[in-house]
């Protein structure tokens, strides 16, 4: 990290949280924080659902909720850039405060609610996307709507002609009763929704399902199950938890979905089960905790084929990203591995 960005960091941790990230998007959108480019290497090129990654690291949702600094962010070292979440109607969310730091814990916990400014200003911002870097969209539902199922449809219908991937994420903890849509046969519903109209598209879509860490292996096994019958071209593993165990940070109790370094464990350990489960057969995006090279190879080694962070640009930066896959490409040399592909699930007995 650059004493320019520690500095930054410095000045943004005397702010509360949600001004700080908000006042982050708007340095980021000025052209005030330093981007180092593309970041690839014959070791670190991937190929996730027929999309060509020049890295396996990306940004998970919620850092860019409303797709405001997608040209910054396509040059800030990440090989794909997820926005959202959103939902068809604009909606503020919940109540402030709803977002904290636990300095002490390297995590953050938030309870935002998909505040976003809805489906329909997304689409014209995608309009104006950067070409040539990889960008998804993490589909939500609206708090107060009559089918909650039917709202990802109607996002991925208003989105989905400039997007390369899309997420249903019904995995979120600050929407009452959201995770109930994980359960078998509402997740087919849902999901089946969201193909018809991914089937309309011009181009085909690549429809990622993000699930939820606190889950039975019974619960995942049937997720797993699901997920491979209906063709999902991948799975998003994990959102943040509700589990606040060895937090030691005052606001540790405060409610909302916990990320960050404790999340690394858990979420590493439903990756893995889920890689067992699927044999394969569905790719795996691994997110929870990563804060350096070693974590992400980790979840690589568990099953990721790629990875996404977040919470710990908190604590370290934008520059994390392509300092993270710098060094995992060292990492990936140091074992041998041509590619990072060939590393994938290598690990992922001593997790299980």
């Amino acid at each position: 990290m650059s004493l320019v960005e520690r500095a930054g960091l410095s000045v943004l941790q005397k702010f509360d949280p949600e001004t700080a990230h908000g006042l982050a998007l708007r340095a980021l959108s000025a052209g005030l924080v330093p981007l180092p480019g593309p970041v690839s290497s014959p070791r670190l090129g991937v190929r996730l659902a027929g999309l060509d990654l020049p890295n396996p690291i990306g940004l998970a949702a919620g850092f860019d909720k409303n797709g405001t600094a997608m040209g910054p962010l396509a040059r800030a070292g990440f090989g794909f850039i997820e926005l959202g979440g959103v939902t068809p109607r604009p909606q503020v969310g919940n109540d402030k405060p709803r977002l904290w730091r636990l300095s002490r814990d390297r995590a953050v916990i938030n309870r935002f609610g998909f505040n976003n400014d809805g489906a329909a200003a997304m689409a014209i911002r995608l309009s104006a996307r950067p070409r040539g870097a990889v960008i998804g969209l993490n589909l939500g539902a609206n708090k107060d709507s009559a089918d909650r199922a039917a709202d990802y449809a109607e996002v991925l219908s208003i989105c989905g002609a400039n997007v390369d991937f899309a997420t249903v994420n019904v995995s979120s903890p600050n929407t009452e009763k959201l995770r109930d849509l994980q359960g078998p046969a509402a997740l087919r519903a849902l999901l089946a929704g969201v193909l018809e109209v991914r089937a309309k598209i011009a181009r085909r879509v690549p429809i990622f399902l993000k699930i939820a860490p606190d889950l039975s292996d019974a619960e995942l096994a049937a997720i797993a199950e699901v997920a491979m019958d209906m063709g999902v071209d991948g799975i998003i593993a994990t959102n943040t938890t509700l589990d606040r165990e060895g937090l030691s940070s005052r606001k540790a109790q405060n409610a909302g979905g916990l990320s960050g370094a404790p999340l690394f464990e858990k979420s590493t350990r439903v990756l893995a089960r889920l890689s067992r489960d699927t044999a394969g057969n569905v790719p795996l995006i691994g997110v929870g905790g990563i804060g350096s090279a070693e974590q992400a190879y980790e979840k690589i080694r568990a099953g990721a084929t790629v990875v996404q962070l977040y919470s710990a640009m908190v604590f370290e930066g934008l520059s994390l990203a392509a300092r993270v896959a710098q060094g995992l490409d060292r990492l990936l040399e140091r074992d041998g591995f041509a590619n990072v592909s060939d590393a994938v699930g290598t690990g992922r007995d001593d997790w299980l």
